[in-house]
């Protein structure tokens, strides 16, 4: 029974919960493990990123016989000449346009007050169970700005930890990046090098896959993004909406978000324009509807191919709960982690069913 398949998998699962829970009790241990990822991380992922976006304008650069070195020192000119003219040309209209908005927040104020006044003075229209909860909130709200105003200090001090963090994060970005592009190559045989040959052609395999995935994740959403902005500006100018560009810019990063970021790219919108003209909820509505379309039927099946295969209501799924557990985090990386875990189970099955097939297991 020792040798049978089924006994070696239970006991294999019975090993790993029985890890999981040492590691569960005795977790103090790797707390300095994890606060060392977590210091290292955003680095990290964001030189992971570039990475992925940048590689094959790297290997373009070297198909043209340019050396290695000269290769990444050109891409990183390319990123400067990117970031110099979105500096001039685009940043200074959305700022602009941001400003405005700013300063335009208290006439939606007064017009949002008015829209108040006329509530409490049309009360009999409105059910009691409303009325009571506005007035319970009113009650309540000086308790809740008291509470806010307590939790000032702290806040701000937390705010300005994490912005330190983040400043010396991005600052060590592009020296990650350049270590990657120099030597991503020679992870994979560093990692199959101690294996025997048929166990390291395996893994090899497995680590080629994962790196399709994360690619085509990372360089899909981000283009997939940088499309549905251009859309989205197309339209917001053509109904002659107000701070179209800072809008679609919005849309843009939300975008990166699966599932839930159209829906938190047009909630902005949605408010100023229905404060410019009520009729803008339709249309903003209906741009984004289109521009939704467009990109799940024309340009994410064309850009991410079929390399992913997610089905929506499993995206939905593993969105939710994953934001459940870890918060906005969770969501951001619900569906690459989701991706790359099925990728691995996908690659072991089928290597388990090869080694059926032809009475040999590659991972033993």
């Amino acid at each position: 029974m020792v040798h049978k398949r089924w006994f070696q998998v239970m006991l294999f699962l019975i090993m790993l919960f029985l890890l999981i829970w040492l590691v569960s009790i005795t977790h103090f241990i790797f707390f300095p493990v994890i606060r060392l990822i977590g210091a290292v991380a955003l680095p990290i992922i964001g030189a992971g990123i570039l990475f992925y976006l940048t590689k094959p304008l790297m290997h373009l650069f070297m198909r043209l016989k340019i050396n290695k070195i000269f290769s990444i020192i050109f891409v990183y000119l390319t990123l400067i000449l990117i970031a110099t003219l979105f500096i001039i040309f685009i940043w200074p209209i959305a700022q602009n346009q941001f400003a405005t908005m700013i300063d335009s927040i208290p006439q939606m104020v007064k017009l949002a007050e008015e829209t108040i006044q006329w509530v409490q003075k049309n009360y009999e229209a409105i059910p009691e169970q409303a009325v009571s909860m506005i007035n319970d909130f009113v009650a309540d709200l000086p308790t809740h700005l008291e509470g806010i105003a307590n939790n000032i200090p702290s806040f701000i001090g937390g705010i300005l930890g994490q912005v330190v963090s983040i400043a010396m994060g991005i600052v060590l970005i592009p020296f990650f990046l350049f270590f990657m592009l120099k030597d991503g190559d020679k992870l994979i045989p560093f990692i199959t090098q101690v294996f025997s040959k048929k166990k390291a052609d395996n893994i090899r395999s497995l680590l080629i896959k994962m790196d399709n995935v994360l690619s085509s994740f990372i360089q899909g959403q981000l283009l997939v993004s940088f499309f549905v902005g251009v859309l989205l500006l197309i339209g917001y100018l053509i109904i002659g909406l107000e701070y179209a560009l800072a809008f679609a810019l919005f849309g843009m990063l939300t975008n990166v978000i699966p599932f839930l970021g159209p829906y938190l790219a047009v909630i902005p919108a949605l408010i100023v324009g229905g404060f410019q003209d009520p009729m803008n909820l339709i249309w903003i509505s209906l741009i984004m509807f289109i521009a939704q379309q467009i990109e799940s039927s024309v340009i994410s099946p064309n850009v991410m191919g079929q390399v992913l295969q997610l089905h929506p209501l499993t995206v939905i799924t593993v969105i939710l709960a994953a934001g459940s557990i870890a918060g906005f985090l969770g969501i951001l990386f619900a569906v690459p982690f989701y991706a790359l875990l099925r990728t691995i189970i996908m690659h072991f099955y089928n290597t388990y069913r090869d080694s059926k097939k032809h009475k040999e297991d590659a991972l033993i």
